[in-house]
Order: structure tokens, then sequence, then C-alpha cells
């Protein structure tokens, strides 16, 4: 029974049901799943994957733009660059439009890599959404994008 101070909405809420909960759960069991096959098929993590796929996709990037890209911060773009090219997957110079910056490029051995990255996401892709039909995965891929354009076009939500 709702108390004074605590109205109905209150009494009733449920984080299970909570739909931003849900979001932050099914992602973090995605992100376990996937964390779990590239460790094991390529001894990679996800964001190194993430980092090495958005480098693939551009050819040469800068730490900054694999950030924006990947939705990363610096410190972890940092440490993510800093292992792909210790562990020969890039390689970096520094950029010629900026003394101070640098720009990553994928080595052979990161273009193999990649090529196995690939068909593993799609594999892990599929079984995943395995029971959702061809228009659901439309709708769902809709209902993302829209709730990114608006957080991306919305500087602060404000529930009032």
């Amino acid at each position: 029974m709702p108390s004074r101070n605590h109205p109905v909405a209150v009494a009733e809420f449920r984080l299970a049901s909570f739909l931003p909960f849900r979001l932050a759960s099914v992602s973090e069991a995605v992100y376990r799943v996937f964390s779990q096959h590239y460790e094991e098929s390529l001894n990679l993590s996800v964001p190194e994957c993430r980092a090495l796929t958005i480098i693939a996709e551009h050819g040469t990037l800068s730490p900054t733009a694999v950030g924006q890209q990947t939705a990363m911060d610096k410190v972890k773009v940092s440490r993510v660059t800093q292992s792909l090219v210790a562990k020969g997957l890039a390689s970096q110079r520094q950029d010629p439009r900026d003394g101070r910056g640098r720009l990553l490029r994928l080595t052979r051995k990161g273009v193999a890599i990649h090529a196995k990255i690939v068909p593993l996401a799609m594999r892990l892709e599929a079984v995943l959404f395995a029971d959702l039909s061809r228009t659901e995965l439309i709708a769902f891929n809709r209902a993302l994008t829209k709730i990114t354009t608006r957080l991306e076009t919305t500087s602060q939500l404000d529930p009032a």
C-alpha cells in the first residue's frame, strides 16, 4: 500500500520492467557473450575488436576518431590502441597535419585478424537475433536509431 509520501507510481515501480534498466542489462549480457567468444577465438577484448574494426573500415584513423566512432573514452582508446600496436595488429605514425596527433593503420596481421572478427561477429549476431522475424529486426533497428538520435540531439533530457 502506497504511503502519503510515495505516489502509486513509485509503489508500483519495478526495476526489472524499467526499459532503460532492461536495455543496460541486455547490453551487458551481449557484451559478455561477445567478450567470451572474442577472447577464446582471437585473444582480443571487445574494445580491441571494436577499435580494430573501425580502423579497418576507415583505413587510417586517429585515436580521437576511434573513440568517437566506438563510443569509448580517451583513456580506454589509449589503452586499446597501445594494445593493438603491442600485439602487432596496428601501427601508428605521426599525423602530418597535426604534429602532436597520431594515425593508426592495421598491419597485415591486423587485417588477417579483422577477417576473422567479421564472420565471428556475424555468426554471434545471427544466433542472438534468431528468434526475431525480419520485421521485428527492422522495427528494433528503427527504434534504436530513434533513441540514438534523441540522445545525440538532446544535450540534456528534461523529464519535467
